[in-house]
């Protein structure tokens, strides 16, 4: 922090933020659900040529990518800010309320991917020569359904073997992410031949099944120690009342820190399912059987990187150099992969506060946003050498 270009980095960081806000509402009146994220893509695209990053592109999955070489290209550091959220095309509108910017996703990940920008611009202003090389990548795919496909490529095809160190910044505060919460997330359909619900009765039932199923998921009895949680989110099937259903579908999430206890998860959840379709068969004599099928729609997987290792380490120093508060705490970020590779990673808040996160009421109030952008900036000059 006594460097003069890091001085100056930092100021910059703290001038621009009402630009950084700007970039925050610009960006997020772009929608990106899951899947579609091209047009906030090519906006980001534009953005970090217009900063000056080099070889800026856009891979095969969509995940944008620029360069802002170092003294060296080792250590690689890549910085990163997720581009989608939650939502459907239609219900993105975005505002300000006073001093609050309100809009769905406009601190998941609208902030991170305006202090993301902010650090660019602050290293450039303040012409910061650092000794390796930071990518900067706008990545597809952290949420839902998404299943990190972005990160997923970056690290196993776009760019294998050529990343040392990892950053994402994911919403507001000031916390560090060194836990990655892993995830398993199916999708069952239960099936069977159905009929009338009087003239047909003696069936067995795709719904009832399911309901066994949901039943024996409830009495599931799971450690505290490592955190480990599952959740029937949603259930759906059948035509009428009085038909006995030819389907019925439930969508199951299960987590973990801990990669064993995941796995133990999954192997008890698959034999409920099957355990439930043969006592529904068996209550029917086995009449109009009926079957089921667990899709596997989603895989977090799970990680950690060490409370002492480097990058958390200077993570945590650098906070306190500019007198923030500190905290470690786990979280499903798009830092799992990393982690899960050993890859040193973390994920950090870019500031400021919000509220309704993953709701279309989403709040966030920039008071003293400027110090995530700041812990930001020198934290990638940090990881940069």
């Amino acid at each position: 922090m006594r460097d003069p270009s890091v001085k100056a980095a930092l100021e910059a960081a703290k001038t621009n933020e009402p630009k950084t806000l700007e970039r925050q509402l610009q960006v997020c009146a772009i929608a990106a659900p899951p899947f579609h994220e091209t047009a906030r893509g090519i906006e980001l695209q534009r953005l970090f040529s217009n900063l000056g990053l080099k070889n800026v592109h856009i891979d095969k999955v969509g995940n944008v990518i620029g360069t802002r070489p170092g003294a060296a290209p080792r250590p690689n550091l890549v910085f990163s800010a997720h581009l989608d959220t939650v939502f459907p095309d239609e219900s993105v509108k975005v505002m300000r309320e006073g001093s609050l910017l309100k809009g769905p996703g406009i601190g998941d990940d609208c902030r991170g991917l305006a202090v993301m920008l902010a650090t660019i611009q602050a290293l450039e202003e303040a012409k910061v020569q650092t000794p390796g090389t930071i990518t900067f990548v706008a990545d597809v795919g952290e949420e839902g359904l998404g299943d990190l496909r972005g990160m997923k490529a970056l690290f196993n095809e776009t760019m294998p073997g050529q990343i040392d160190r990892f950053v994402s910044v994911d919403g507001n505060g000031l916390d560090i992410v060194n836990t990655g919460v892993g995830s398993m997330r199916y999708r069952v359909e239960f099936k069977g031949p159905g009929g009338h619900s009087y003239g047909a009765f003696g069936m067995a039932n795709a719904i009832q099944a399911m309901g066994r199923a949901i039943a024996k998921i409830s009495d599931f009895q799971v450690p505290a120690n490592p955190k480990t949680t599952f959740n029937v989110g949603r259930v759906g099937g059948g035509t009428s009342v009085n038909s006995i259903p030819t389907e019925a579908w439930m969508e199951v999430d299960m987590r973990s820190t801990d990669v064993g206890a995941l796995k133990a998860l999954d192997a008890q959840f698959l034999a409920a399912v099957h355990s439930a379709v043969d006592e529904e068969n068996h209550r029917w004599n086995n009449r109009g059987k009926v079957s089921a099928a667990p899709e596997l729609v989603g895989l977090r997987p799970a990680g950690q990187t060490p409370d002492d290792s480097p990058i958390v380490t200077t993570a945590l120093a650098t906070s306190r150099a500019l007198g923030l508060v500190e905290g470690l705490r786990e979280g499903s970020t798009d830092a799992n992969v990393p982690m899960n590779m050993h890859i040193p990673a973390i994920t950090i808040g870019g500031g400021g506060s919000g509220s309704g996160v993953h709701t279309l009421s989403e709040t966030y109030d920039p008071t003293d946003s400027w110090q995530g952008t700041q812990r930001a900036v020198l934290l990638a000059i940090a990881l940069a050498r």
